[in-house]
């Protein structure tokens, strides 16, 4: 019918064959192997770091998981699992800085938001994860940021702490980070999911 708008689509094939719309995403269309390799591939810090091998938001995800794991070491499963998977949406939008996110505007947000509530109830997590919850991955995200801007991207000491927050040093103690190649990263990322979601 002439002058009929369509509603506007962006689909994403995944490689299990999985066929995800990225503007109204769903549970049913999301698999762990496709976040996985997703975020095994899509480097962190757009590539600008040190070694053979890019590091991965997937990496990075087991490490922010580690750490939030030290902070709170009686949590249960779920609360881990959520700190696994805080940047899955990037297995499709990719891994911006801050600096783009914000010159895009909200509705990089509200895309990674859609994304991240379909990832969550997929997985058994509530759709929003609770505010406290939130504030502790958000902090183990910054003491990640800090050890791989210190190790990895040529950050000194002074400039990664301004910017991140000196790290708590008995959170920080001892992770030296990993640079593997991204097919045994994506391996550790799935490995790691399943042991969380046995303990659920």
């Amino acid at each position: 019918m002439a002058g009929r708008k369509t509603q506007a689509r962006a689909w994403q094939r995944m490689l299990s064959g999985r066929r995800l719309d990225l503007l109204d995403p769903t549970p049913v269309d999301i698999e762990i192997e496709d976040i996985a390799h997703g975020l095994a591939f899509v480097a962190r810090w757009n590539g600008q770091t040190k070694g053979d091998f890019p590091y991965s938001v997937a990496e990075h995800s087991l490490l922010v998981e580690e750490i939030f794991g030290r902070m709170m070491p009686d949590t249960p499963a779920k609360w881990r699992l959520a700190a696994l998977l805080h940047d899955a949406p990037e297995y499709v939008i990719g891994d911006m800085i801050s600096p783009v996110k914000a010159a895009v505007g909200p509705g990089y947000g509200a895309l990674d938001d859609r994304l991240a509530a379909a990832v969550h109830i997929r997985f058994g997590l509530p759709a929003s994860i609770p505010q406290a919850i939130k504030k502790k991955i958000k902090k183990a995200d910054k003491i990640s940021a800090w050890l791989e801007a210190v190790q990895l991207a040529g950050f000194t000491l002074d400039e990664a702490s301004k910017y991140f927050g000196a790290p708590d040093e008995d959170l920080a103690r001892g992770l030296k980070l990993k640079l593997r190649p991204p097919v045994e990263v994506r391996e550790a990322f799935v490995e790691r999911h399943r042991q969380l979601l046995a303990g659920l």
